[in-house]
C-alpha cells in the first residue's frame, strides 16, 4: 500500500541521532514587525467592518452676543472594512520517525508545529505589506497596507487605490527611485498635518541601510560618541530619527525583502500604531486532523484580517528601490 504524498519518512530525515549531534540551530528569522506592534481585536465575522470620521477644520470662531444659531451640517462617518484570510501550515510524519531517537526532536511533531507558528505568522505579515486587494472570491483575501493608503502618499507616477464600492483597490505602480530624507519628511508632515502621530517607520533592510545616509544631509547633525580608552568606533548608523514631527524609529522588515521580491520591498511604510489593528476571527491554533494510515497529521490555522483604523493616521512613501540601488 502506497504512502500518502509528501509524508516525512525516515529516509528523508536529517535528524535522527545516528547522524547528527543532539543539537539543532533554527537560523531562519521569525521577526514580523508590523503585526507584531498592531493591535490585536477579536472579528466575529468574516467581513468585519468599522468607521472613521475627520474633525472640523479650525476656524475662526468668534460669535456676537445674542447671536441666532445656525446649524452646521454634519458628514456621516466613513464605513469601511476588511475580509478575512484563511491562513494554514500543514505536516505529516510517519509513525517510525516520531518513534525513533532523533536529534534534538528537530524532525518531531512538536518541534514542527513551533517551526510551523512562526512561519505563518510571517505569511500574515506578508499579507499585511501585500499590495493585494480585499475580496470576497473564494479564497478570501485580506487587503494589504499599500491598498488602503490614500492621503498621506510619496509616489512616483504611481496611484493610488484605496477603498472603494466596499472593497480595497490595488496601487498602481510607478518608476523606482532612490529613498531619501526629503521624501520621508514630505510624508511625515502630511500625517501630522492629518491628525497622526507616527512613531515607527518600516523599511525593507536595504533601506535601512539607506537610512543611515540620511545622517549625510546638512540639516542632520552628525554623531559624537566619547570612545573608551584603547577603542576606536566607527558610527554608521542610526534608529531614531528626530524629526521636526516627532521622533520615529525606523525598523527593518525582513519579510519585505522575502524571496528577493521588489514587489514587496518598494515601500516605506510610516505607522501610527494606534491605527493599524490585526483581527482575529480564529486565532493561530492546532486543527484537529483525524490520524491516517501509519503517520500523524498536523494542521495549524489562523483567520484575520488587517484594520486600518483610519488611513489618514498612516502613509507611504512608495516607488522606491528596495533590495538595491538599482532594484
Amino acid at each position: 500500500m502506497a504512502i500518502v504524498a509528501n509524508t516525512v519518512v525516515t529516509t528523508d530525515a536529517v535528524g535522527n541521532r545516528e547522524e547528527l549531534d543532539n543539537f539543532v540551530s533554527m537560523i531562519t528569522p521569525s521577526d514580523t514587525p508590523i503585526y507584531s506592534m498592531a493591535g490585536k481585536e477579536k472579528a466575529s465575522s468574516k467581513h468585519p467592518e468599522w468607521e472613521y470620521e475627520d474633525l472640523d477644520a479650525p476656524a475662526d470662531n468668534a460669535q456676537p452676543e445674542g447671536n441666532e444659531y445656525s446649524f452646521d451640517s454634519v458628514a456621516p462617518p466613513t464605513r469601511v472594512g476588511n475580509y478575512t484570510q484563511i491562513f494554514t501550515k500543514t505536516f505529516r510524519y510517519s509513525g517510525t520517525q516520531q518513534a525513533v531517537d532523533n536529534a534534538g526532536n528537530a524532525e518531531k511533531r512538536a518541534r514542527t508545529m513551533m517551526k510551523k507558528g512562526k512561519a505563518l505568522r510571517k505569511d500574515i505579515e506578508l499579507s499585511i505589506i501585500a499590495n493585494t486587494a480585499s475580496t470576497n472570491t473564494d479564497p478570501r483575501r485580506s487587503g494589504g497596507l499599500p491598498t488602503w493608503l490614500t492621503s498621506n502618499v510619496s509616489r512616483n507616477s504611481g496611484s493610488s487605490g484605496g477603498f472603494v464600492g466596499g472593497v480595497t483597490t490595488v496601487e498602481g505602480l510607478g518608476t523606482l527611485r532612490a529613498w531619501t530624507k526629503g521624501l520621508t519628511d514630505s510624508v511625515l508632515q502630511s500625517i501630522y498635518e492629518n491628525g497622526g502621530d507616527v512613531t515607527t517607520v518600516v523599511s525593507s533592510p536595504y533601506n535601512k541601510g539607506v537610512f543611515a545616509t540620511f545622517m549625510s544631509d546638512t540639516n542632520v547633525a552628525s554623531f559624537r560618541y566619547a570612545a573608551g580608552k584603547g577603542t576606536n568606533t566607527i558610527i554608521g548608523t542610526a534608529d531614531i530619527y528626530e524629526s521636526p514631527w516627532g521622533p520615529v524609529k525606523v525598523m527593518a522588515n525582513r519579510v519585505m525583502s522575502a524571496n528577493a521580491n521588489a514587489a514587496y520591498a518598494r515601500r516605506v511604510f510610516a505607522l501610527d500604531p494606534e491605527m493599524v489593528k490585526w483581527m482575529s476571527l480564529r486565532p493561530i491554533q492546532e486543527d484537529t486532523v483525524a490520524k491516517t494510515g501509519d503517520a500523524e497529521n498536523g494542521v495549524l490555522i489562523a483567520e484575520g484580517c488587517l484594520k486600518v483604523v483610519n488611513e489618514a493616521g498612516i502613509g507611504v512613501v512608495a516607488d522606491v528601490f528596495g533590495l538595491t540601488a538599482s532594484t
